[in-house]
């Protein structure tokens, strides 16, 4: 098998499928799941699933399809904890059991022999995670300091993508574009008395990062630095984190709590979920940190189509590939760089216009894709671990060594190392979280 179909291939039996399922991975936003409500189609790591919560509470994910005929539970009604074949009235428990074969008289009755393929659930900061592995007992969670915020400062929200998780996940670990497709503009344009010295404008003034990185118990730092004013050094400070989760930089480093996950739903569709804190300045919340600099297009509120009931059928963006992301020709000659509207869309656009699968062999990587070549390094050789040792891949079985994981960007002395700045501006845990 190809590196490129081993990286972006999620099925059941796949190298990077298999790899996931060892992780707590993020199914749907919490509220879509009413008590004793309408089931949810989910596609996940190429399986098709239906989602629900029973009237006590209880979350379920389980296989669409009813063992005795292969019914879809998706018409299934819920009722009294479990969700019940509407073809022959089979009904199953959120963790698979059978509870009910009542088309059978007692003594042919065949529910202790059936259980229905059911995933282990439970909910964090208003995502319900399923694991999809194969041990008898899930792993623990990552500590991540998002895990340690009061759920009241929290900050949820989905969206998803029509390409392979892969390029979705990578758009967020190339900071250099951020001075381009984001916020690009000729520096002769910036307003006199606009400081040149700030997070703000320093990418914009110099957009010609050079990176440093290293492998981490839990994925891949970056480093990306450029000059600033005075014997100084301008750092944006990216985290990849296994198996498809990334932090972002557009925040003082250490002072915002976040997780992004790029959660494929099939190999051409990915699922994208931002956990951060309300204050976070690319959050929805209406807390969130404003940016001083006022840019043409960098909006986060974004219209969505209405979802629908199909495999496919959540948390789409209005502005898509068929519509080619409202892009305005006239804005992108005059105001904007790219001419789209919202932070979001933007990358959305990019990543969508790579394909459905980007073909690797047309690509070619430089300096400032130091972040992506590694991170792909790193997933390749975990999988193929994984595959032929049974090896398991980092940080599962280590939660302890994501405590202390941030991004952010800092201005700091020029003469200062790149560790000795992330370890000097980043909170330190002094005890374990509960």
């Amino acid at each position: 098998m190809m590196d490129t179909q081993i990286l972006t291939c999620v099925g059941p039996g796949t190298p990077a499928g298999e790899l996931f399922r060892q992780y707590w991975v993020p199914v749907v936003m919490s509220s879509e799941l009413e008590p004793g409500g309408t089931p949810l189609r989910v596609k996940l790591l190429g399986e098709e699933l239906v989602a629900f919560r029973t009237n006590s509470g209880v979350t379920g994910l389980m296989d669409h399809r009813c063992p005795h005929r292969c019914a879809s539970l998706f018409y299934g009604r819920n009722e009294e904890e479990g969700l019940r074949c509407i073809y022959h009235g089979w009904k199953f428990a959120a963790d698979g059991r059978c509870l009910d074969t009542p088309n059978l008289p007692s003594h042919q009755s065949v529910k202790d022999k059936v259980h229905i393929k059911a995933y282990p659930t439970t909910e964090r900061v208003g995502v319900v995670w399923a694991y999809m592995g194969k041990r008898a007992a899930p792993p623990p969670f990552p500590d991540l300091p998002i895990f340690r915020m009061p759920e009241s400062r929290i900050s949820t929200w989905c969206m998803q993508r029509e390409c392979n998780y892969l390029q979705a996940l990578e758009g967020d670990l190339d900071t250099s574009h951020a001075g381009f497709l984001h916020t690009g503009t000729n520096p002769r344009d910036l307003p006199v008395d606009a400081p040149r010295n700030t997070p703000e404008l320093l990418g914009i003034v110099n957009r010609t990062p050079e990176f440093k990185v290293i492998d981490t118990p839990y994925g891949v730092m970056a480093g990306a630095h450029r000059p600033a004013e005075e014997g100084q050094t301008y750092w944006r400070f990216t985290q990849f984190m296994f198996p498809f989760f990334s932090q972002v930089p557009p925040c003082p480093l250490g002072s915002e709590a976040l997780l992004r996950a790029w959660v494929p739903m099939d190999d051409a569709h990915t699922m994208y979920f931002s956990i951060t804190t309300d204050t976070f300045s690319i959050s929805r919340s209406p807390h969130a940190t404003k940016r001083p600099v006022a840019q043409r297009g960098l909006t986060y509120d974004y219209e969505f189509l209405p979802n629908t009931t199909d495999w496919h059928g959540r948390w789409r963006l209005k502005a898509s590939r068929g519509n080619d992301h409202m892009i305005d020709r006239a804005v992108q000659r005059s105001e904007s760089y790219s001419g789209i509207e919202g932070l979001d869309i933007q990358d959305t656009a990019i990543t969508e216009s790579m394909g459905l699968i980007v073909d690797h062999d047309n690509e070619m990587l430089v300096a400032s894709d130091l972040l992506v070549a590694r991170m792909r390094h790193r997933l390749l050789a975990a999988a193929e671990s994984l595959q032929t040792q049974g090896t398991a891949p980092p940080a599962l079985d280590d939660p302890a060594c994501c405590r202390d994981v941030w991004s952010g960007y800092v201005i700091a002395p020029r003469d200062m190392d790149f560790l000795e700045v992330y370890g000097k501006h980043i909170p330190r845990t002094t005890h374990r979280a509960a």
